[in-house]
């Protein structure tokens, strides 16, 4: 893994900065953007040398932000071999008061911006023969009460990843999506806690991101569900 290159969207906090953290101490070179520029400098500043991290502004709900991103990695470091699409939000409410500026967002941001990210490094992923991973969740395959506008953009995420794996498997491009459950995470506002030991930590994804880094090319988890050990006891 040393010397390849790794850009995460949704990379400055959460899930997205757990696999950064964990792709670096592998000796990758690792991109990492969020919608405020600033502060994905800041963050990637805090991981490294400028050599190794960068910090960018993006948001994924713009094609042509995801463009200028991608063009901004390559242009650094001259190739771009893993893709992890990891922003997302959530809204939970009932069918009946979630509104449509809500659905749109969750839309846009949950389903556009993996579509987005991987349209404008799928030239890229071609000439590395790369891996795109997407980062969805146990809600795309489990509904549950005031997830209907979550809940569809997790199932249309898995459903669009796992076709996007069939067109790209003739480039030799790996094709994955990762279905965490609870995870102690800043996810939609939330504070990790002590209270959160119970959960998946965010380090945990990471891990699970080396190793389908690490798995035999002629092998290909396609679809992973990973949950805590454990129920919330409390």
């Amino acid at each position: 893994m040393k010397g390849k290159v790794a850009y995460i969207t949704g990379g400055t906090k959460g899930i997205g900065l757990g696999i950064a953290k964990r792709l670096l101490n592998a000796g990758m070179k690792v991109a990492i953007s969020g919608r405020n520029a600033e502060d994905a400098r800041t963050v990637a500043q805090s991981l490294g040398s400028e050599d190794r991290v960068l910090g960018l502004g993006s948001d994924v709900t713009r094609p042509e932000d995801e463009i200028k991103a991608v063009q901004a990695v390559i242009k650094t470091w001259g190739q771009l071999d893993v893709v992890i699409a990891n922003a997302g939000i959530g809204v939970f409410n009932p069918v009946d008061t979630l509104s449509v500026e809500d659905w749109n967002k969750m839309i846009d941001t949950n389903l556009n911006g993996p579509f987005f990210t991987l349209k404008a490094s799928m030239e890229a992923l071609k000439a590395s023969k790369g891996y795109y991973i997407t980062i969805a969740s146990l809600a795309g395959t489990n509904f549950f009460a005031s997830g209907s506008g979550y809940n569809a953009t997790k199932f249309g995420l898995v459903g669009f990843t796992q076709a996007a794996m069939l067109d790209l498997r003739p480039y030799d491009i790996k094709v994955s999506t990762i279905m965490p459950g609870s995870v102690a995470s800043h996810f939609n506002g939330n504070q990790p806690s002590e209270s959160d030991a119970w959960k998946i930590q965010p380090e945990d994804i990471g891990e699970l991101v080396e190793d389908l880094l690490h798995m035999n090319p002629r092998t290909l988890p396609s679809k992973i569900e990973v949950r805590p050990t454990r129920p919330d006891k409390k």
